[in-house]
């Protein structure tokens, strides 16, 4: 049995067990005050609860509970109560925060590898930090941005195998590391680019330790080791920068008057944000494209178009297909399937009580699934990102990949640049085509990837 049969098989046993167990709803409070409604859930399985669901297919088991309990109810996940938030209302309720009921829980992961980058932060802190931010990602940055993405792009993708079968997953995780290195760490590595590219991964592998002690070769003791080596990185690169500016992020970043212990902690919290998510969309899109001959085609004659000219900001622009691609990429599997909160005081969601301090778990991946807002959810379809279709215009909540609200992502034009850049070189040089019966088998650890690693055979053109 090959690994992906081995891991549909798990996946779909798993899901199996979940629905033999009779959900027998438990209301999460008594007697909720003012009127409001009690959530209603249940524990899932004796003593594991959901874990186990949640750790091979976490989507899965959200459509399930959103099915069962509708846009609000409760489940045990990862040892802990968690209320889980889906839909139009109740999603639009939590990310717009009106009267910050709710503040980011992010800390518990991302703790001690991602302290204080701008996502763990809340309220007027995270509003001024933000602020202060925005000036790396001015349209003139971008720019700038893109050069660097394409040049890198079409550099890397020359020297992938031709006509062999690669793993997909791990080269497109190379070039997001690169294309990170490049734009974050300034690109003048030197001799030491191995040992910092290793602390990168480090640091972010680093989060997922199921045991967070430093043991001698787990997971965690490598993370802090890499967080370690990062932030002494960039002590030294910021010193360097304040005397000597350079046009690069770092460098704006330092005019934007932060002090460098903000400065460290932004920039490694973008070495994680931009890497990571990066790969699983650059993954699912090169699968879907292998998937959909037509599309692959569609997006090459495209790119083709312009000749030998470099890809600036504006002709990455105009790469509509393969914007389209991206967005239908991102909506089918969402890099991050749930946006965690937690409720900092009693409040309600859609008229259900929630009480203060409970982990709430948005559930984007949901909403990117849900036929109120998307006609036939499950298949790829990119053109009903383009107009006059436009069904992700049909509610604000419908695809939310990077966030909503005060916390929407801010890079998200940067992480499009990544993306669009990185599948422009591939369509470009290479063809490639996929069985159709091959289903891609996802992990869902923290955020989802190929557990295959995605065998692909790149054909030059």
């Amino acid at each position: 049995m090959n690994i992906r049969t081995m891991s549909r098989r798990i996946v779909d046993g798993a899901r199996d067990v979940s629905l033999r167990v009779p959900p027998r709803p438990r209301p999460l409070t008594a007697s909720p005050p003012n009127g409001l409604k009690a959530v209603p859930g249940e524990r899932g399985l004796p003593l594991a609860g959901h874990l186990l669901g949640g750790l091979l297919d976490a989507p899965a088991l959200q459509m399930q509970l959103y099915r069962r309990h509708g846009a609000v109810s409760w489940t045990h996940a990862f040892g802990m109560r968690a209320i889980m938030v889906a839909g139009a209302e109740a999603t639009h309720a939590v990310m717009l925060n009106k009267d910050q009921s709710f503040a980011n829980d992010l800390g518990r992961f991302f703790e001690p590898f991602f302290h204080r980058g701008l996502l763990l932060l809340d309220f007027d802190e995270h509003f001024a930090h933000r602020r202060l931010m925005n000036v790396a990602f001015t349209r003139a940055r971008l720019a700038r941005y893109t050069e660097i993405v394409t040049t890198v792009s079409a550099d890397e993708v020359t020297k992938w195998p031709a006509g062999e079968q690669v793993l997909a997953y791990p080269a497109v995780k190379q070039l997001s590391l690169d294309l990170i290195a490049e734009i974050f760490m300034t690109g003048s590595l030197g001799a030491e680019r191995t040992r910092l590219l290793d602390a990168m991964l480090d640091c972010t592998d680093g989060r997922l330790a199921a045991i967070r002690l430093p043991m001698p070769g787990g997971k965690y003791r490598a993370g802090v080791r890499g967080r370690q080596a990062l932030q002494q990185y960039y002590r030294n690169a910021i010193a360097e920068r304040r005397s000597r500016p350079r046009d690069d992020f770092l460098s704006t970043m330092i005019s934007a008057g932060f002090d460098d212990d903000d400065i460290v902690n932004h920039m490694i919290f973008l070495i994680m944000a931009g890497h990571d998510t990066t790969a699983t969309t650059a993954a699912t899109a090169v699968y879907h494209l292998g998937k959909n001959p037509e599309w692959q085609q569609r997006a090459r004659e495209e790119s083709l178009a312009r000749g030998d000219a470099a890809l600036d900001l504006v002709g990455l622009e105009k790469l509509t297909t393969l914007d389209l691609v991206v967005k239908e990429a991102l909506r089918l599997t969402a890099p991050v399937p749930s946006l965690m909160r937690k409720s900092v005081k009693d409040t309600e969601i859609a008229g259900f009580f929630i009480p203060k301090d409970h982990l709430i778990m948005v559930c984007d991946g949901v909403n990117h699934h849900l036929e109120e807002f998307w006609t036939d959810p499950a298949i790829f379809d990119p053109s009903r990102f383009a107009a006059p279709r436009r069904e992700d215009n049909s509610h604000r909540m419908a695809w939310i990949p990077f966030g909503a609200g005060v916390h929407k992502c801010i890079g998200i034009n940067l992480g499009t640049i990544q993306l669009v850049g990185m599948l422009d070189a591939l369509v470009r040089r290479f063809s490639w085509t996929l069985p159709q019966d091959y289903e891609i088998p996802w992990g869902q650890p923290s955020l989802p990837y190929p557990v295959d690693g995605l065998p692909v055979t790149f054909r030059p053109m």
